[in-house]
């Protein structure tokens, strides 16, 4: 079987180099791509949106090379798709981060951290991850409780509907750590900062796309 080609989405402020190499390392053929156009010309089966640093330039750099049509296009259609942090976050439909609208793509919202003081923000470092919806393929091969992944936030997402919840992590309070919706998957941790079992993130996205 051959590589499964994954697109990813280069807005300017992403860890390419660490997303692409991740990919690499389970199999896929990642390609980057910097507008609709591209996308297209890649023939790829799977769309990855990472990012990090500010949400409103991420959402702006979607907008502005029109690539939010192309995302919400991807996912309407429930073709492969992986958002990671900041690609979790512009999903939905407003931020409390620069007061910023989301691409309303999944019903909630984007909030600080409310925690007591003894809970440093942002929330930094290896957490453990439950995962509610065990049987997503996004979660093959993992403990449904007890993997630790990778955070780096100030912003936790809180979706309208609790059906789209795929895990859950504890820092405080519970707050939503991944969602998933048919082949619509996103994580607000790194996978590809989480080692192996971030890689088995990646591996199970990839297998997604290849059967796409």
């Amino acid at each position: 079987m051959s590589a499964p080609v994954i697109a990813v989405i280069d807005n300017g402020i992403c860890n390419l180099r660490s997303v692409t190499k991740a990919l690499e390392a389970v199999g896929a053929a990642p390609r980057v791509v910097h507008t609709p156009a591209d996308v297209a010309a890649s023939g790829a089966t799977g769309l990855v949106l990472p990012g990090v640093g500010a949400l409103r330039d991420c959402v702006a750099a979607l907008r502005a090379t029109r690539l939010d049509a192309t995302v919400r296009e991807w996912i309407a259609a429930d073709r492969p798709f992986l958002g990671v942090c900041l690609g979790m976050q512009a999903l939905f439909e407003h931020s409390e981060e620069g007061d910023v609208t989301g691409l309303g793509i999944l019903p909630g919202k984007v909030q600080r951290f409310r925690r007591p003081p003894e809970f440093k923000i942002p929330h930094m470092g290896w957490n453990t991850v439950r995962f509610v919806q065990p049987r997503s393929p996004l979660a093959a091969g993992l403990a449904v409780d007890r993997e630790a992944f990778y955070f780096v936030h100030s912003f936790h997402c809180v979706p309208t509907d609790p059906a789209l919840v795929l895990g859950e992590c504890d820092y405080g309070g519970v707050f939503c750590a991944a969602v998933g919706r048919g082949r619509m998957f996103a994580t607000q941790f790194h996978p590809e900062k989480s080692q192996a079992k971030g890689l088995q993130i990646y591996g199970n996205f990839a297998a997604v796309a290849a059967g796409a």
